[in-house]
């Protein structure tokens, strides 16, 4: 969706940050026209709509502009339009006859939904083309990430991530092994159009379990009888890396299309201010094939990704024992420390998904639609640990995903008082572990069976207000196939409680195939109300449910890449999630704002905190346990957007995470700090677009943490000695600089150069959400160059 993010920009005549937005529909029968075009002649450019005919174009100055409005099946409307400030019109096109049975998409109207919804368009995402989506989605207020290092960074919405994120991939749900903390999702950012945060009502058609939130990436949308691509180039100093992608569109007045879209990333070891982070680097790669035909009223699509990546885990922060993490913590710097090196090392991750999907859609006169579609999905991880002799190049962790979905659902009423959509779906997916690791397995063999089914409706009480609602039922049931030490499984109470999971005992070990099902319940309800010109209040509840993942029931064993002993708990039982978000926003032609508090209750939250410390034959190691509390997770979020002059304007937001473990009477761990982030832009659209954009980000230090300190022997010394895991890092202060300009040439192509400056006064410091602040600092400043060449 090519979507701006958030506020809507604001400015004066030469600033050129107001913005224009709306939907465009059908003057005969209201529907909403999907993918239609909005195209401004007097600056060569224009934007797509989404599939719900709603349309964003920002940086337009104070003036009047001849604006063009196409869709396929319509003749093109052209208009004159003074902007005045930031400007709301719906946009009327007329259907021929024949055009009224040939609608090319039919949907629900999303543009008031009552939980709020976030959208990033692509010009953000190619910003971030070299980084990550984790990265880009910091971008919007409230979402923030956990990292491992600088590489593999988790998307984390209102201070939860992993399971109880849904990533939607291409109208895929994505299935890569998400569980782990190291585990960063398995996306090609390049691949993408836009991004979407959904929540509420809306987000139940892609799962009932996104307690924090669902993460949509659309796809490129359809554009008839058009030819269209880009090549792109970053280079960054601090890595000594970049990105090459380039894509093409192709499509006919048929319906036919095709896109093709590659890039290929390498970094080597990223720089901190004082020293080389010693095999920290990255090389990525990913391809997609999208092809298909949108007719007048059916049609298809054919999607195919690959994403293949080498990451090379920090070597300081993989340890021995727990002397060695003693020794990391105590010093100030990491414990291996070497030159710069593209050699991507041990340890290391590799990771390689395969996602394919094929969908068939018929849409109707009356404004009905239904679609079916298969998808599948293979992911492959394999973890390297620091091993020696002939296990040097054998993975300790050597895990196959495979998933199969079959879903349909049903557009009705689109044209009624009671819109709605109803969905089905039907899930089976396969792990397999390899045993020929010559370590014991993190997680089983399991297969995972779903089944699951939504209904979602609004409707328009009156011009000023809507409510949606919607419920979902999933049933999962999963069986898997383990062994455990016989000691681990009396010393857990397993042989009381679970007897009847035994189908082999050996002299130390046992067989074990447990079965669980869990039958979980969503609902979502909520309402917006117009107040006044500009203001607006949003009102959403939702109960979630999510049953839990492989690794929180089965994890037994050292994990390498996280250097610790992870144990799940068999007696786990699904979270339930009792959600309230609220939202008030008002503002004027010159400035606007937004207050969004949220309040998130949950039943048998389940969490990952140390326990103590086990001893191997490698030594003692830290051990992590799977465990189950009722937690309460309160915040806002905050965001001013001003315009003070003709060329300047400045953006402002504000985060606030309250975690707490109402059981045990304590902070959430791994509860994101409170953040300040400030924005100065200038803008001179007479010369080539320039903006110039400085950032000021301060990350408050958290003083709300649980003690998880632990005492442990150390044979060195012959002392006790506390582990002090618990302690965050001093707050820190950021600036970042981006300049952009565009050159623009004949037949509508155009260059964009822009120059970014990350990290700018090279500022040492580390982060409470980096699970390597034990052992490094954040790397330093960044100087990235950036190319793209648009036809």
């Amino acid at each position: 969706m090519l979507i701006s993010i958030g506020f809507n920009g604001f400015a004066q005549k030469e600033a050129c940050h107001y913005s224009l937005s709306g939907s465009v529909i059908d003057e005969h029968d209201q529907s909403n026209l999907a993918y239609a075009t909005v195209y401004v002649q007097e600056l060569n450019r224009g934007v797509v709509a989404d599939s719900t005919g709603y349309y964003s174009l920002d940086g337009l100055c104070q003036e009047t502009y001849t604006i063009t409005v196409s869709h396929v099946s319509c003749e093109p409307v052209t208009l004159r339009l003074e902007i005045k400030g930031n400007t709301e019109k719906t946009l009327l096109l007329e259907h021929h006859i024949e055009a009224l049975k040939a609608l090319t998409i039919v949907g629900l109207e999303l543009s008031e939904p009552s939980a709020i919804q976030e959208h990033m368009g692509l010009n953000t995402l190619e910003r971030y083309g070299s980084a990550s989506l984790g990265d880009a989605l910091k971008e919007i207020t409230g979402l923030s990430s956990l990292n491992t290092g600088k590489t593999l960074v988790k998307p984390m919405v209102q201070g939860l991530y992993g399971s109880r994120i849904v990533i939607v991939n291409q109208g895929v749900r994505l299935q890569d092994m998400e569980w782990g903390e190291e585990h960063a999702p398995n996306v090609d950012i390049n691949s993408a159009g836009g991004v979407q945060l959904v929540k509420g009502a809306e987000a139940l058609q892609y799962g009932g379990d996104a307690i924090g939130g669902t993460i949509v990436i659309n796809a490129t949308p359809f554009v008839p009888d058009t030819l269209y691509g880009k090549a792109a180039l970053q280079a960054s100093s601090n890595g000594r890396g970049g990105l090459v992608n380039a894509d093409v569109f192709k499509s006919s007045a048929s319906g036919w299309f095709t896109k093709i879209q590659g890039s290929l990333k390498r970094f080597g070891d990223f720089k901190a201010p004082d020293y080389y982070l010693s095999n920290s680097g990255i090389f990525e790669k990913g391809i997609s094939l999208h092809t298909g035909r949108n007719q007048s009223n059916r049609g298809f699509d054919l999607y195919y990704s690959l994403y293949d990546a080498e990451i090379a885990i920090l070597r300081a922060s993989h340890i021995g024992n727990i002397d060695d993490l003693v020794t990391a913590i105590n010093s100030q710097q990491p414990q291996i420390m070497s030159d710069f090196d593209y050699e991507i090392g041990l340890p290391k991750q590799e990771v390689t998904h395969h996602l394919a999907r094929l969908n068939y859609f018929r849409s109707y006169e009356s404004g009905n639609r239904w679609q079916v579609q298969y998808d599948f999905q293979f992911n492959r991880r394999l973890e390297f640990d620091v091993r020696v002799g002939d296990d040097r190049d054998k993975p300790v962790i050597d895990l196959e995903l495979t998933t199969h979905t079959l879903s349909g659902d049903l557009d009705l009423n689109q044209k009624g008082q009671f819109p709605s959509k109803v969905g089905l779906l039907y899930r089976i997916q396969e792990n397999f572990a390899d045993p020929d690791t010559g370590i014991k397995r993190l997680v089983p063999n399991y297969i995972r069976y779903e089944l699951g089914g939504f209904i979602t409706t609004r409707h328009q009480l009156s011009p000023f207000w809507l409510l949606d609602a919607g419920i979902r039922y999933d049933f999962n049931r999963i069986e898997a196939k383990k062994w455990y030490e016989t000691s681990r499984w009396i010393e857990r109470g397993y042989d009381t409680d679970f007897g009847d999971f035994v189908s082999e005992v050996l002299e130390n070990q046992i067989l074990v195939n447990p079965q669980f099902d869990f039958h979980n319940v969503s609902v979502s309800v909520g309402g917006v109300h117009h107040w006044g010109d500009k203001g607006k209040i949003r009102f959403n509840y939702t109960l979630a449910q999510r049953a839990p993942n492989p690794s929180e029931l089965f994890s037994d064993g050292l994990h390498q890449s996280a250097s610790r002993i992870e144990l799940g708990d068999l007696r786990i039982e699904q979270e339930t999630s009792h959600k309230i978000g609220a939202s008030i926003a008002s503002g004027t032609n010159r400035w606007s704002w937004e207050i969004a508090p949220y309040l998130n209750h949950i039943n048998g939250f389940i969490l990952l905190e140390p326990e103590g410390v086990e001893q191997t034959i490698r030594g003692a190691f830290p051990v992590w346990e799977y465990q189950q509390t009722d937690a309460r997770i309160w915040g806002v979020d905050v965001r001013a957007v001003v315009s003070w002059h003709d060329n300047w304007g400045s953006d402002h937001s504000y985060s606030y995470i309250h975690g707490q473990d109402i059981m045990g009477d304590r902070p959430l761990i791994n509860m994101v700090p409170p953040k300040f982030r400030n924005r100065l832009t200038f803008t001179l659209p007479q010369w080539h677009q320039l903006q110039i954009r400085l950032e000021s980000i301060y990350n408050f230090e958290q003083n709300r943490y649980p003690n998880n300190d632990f005492e442990v022997f150390l044979p060195i010394t012959g002392e006790l000695q506390e582990v002090d895991i618990s302690t965050p890092p001093p707050g820190y202060h950021l600036l970042n600089l981006w300049v952009n300009t565009t050159f623009n040439f004949k037949r509508q192509n155009e260059m964009q150069v822009g120059l970014a400056i990350e990290n700018l006064l090279n500022t040492s410091y580390r982060d409470y959400l980096n699970r390597q602040r034990f052992f490094t600092d954040e790397p330093g400043v960044n100087f990235q160059l950036s190319l793209k060449y648009s036809f």
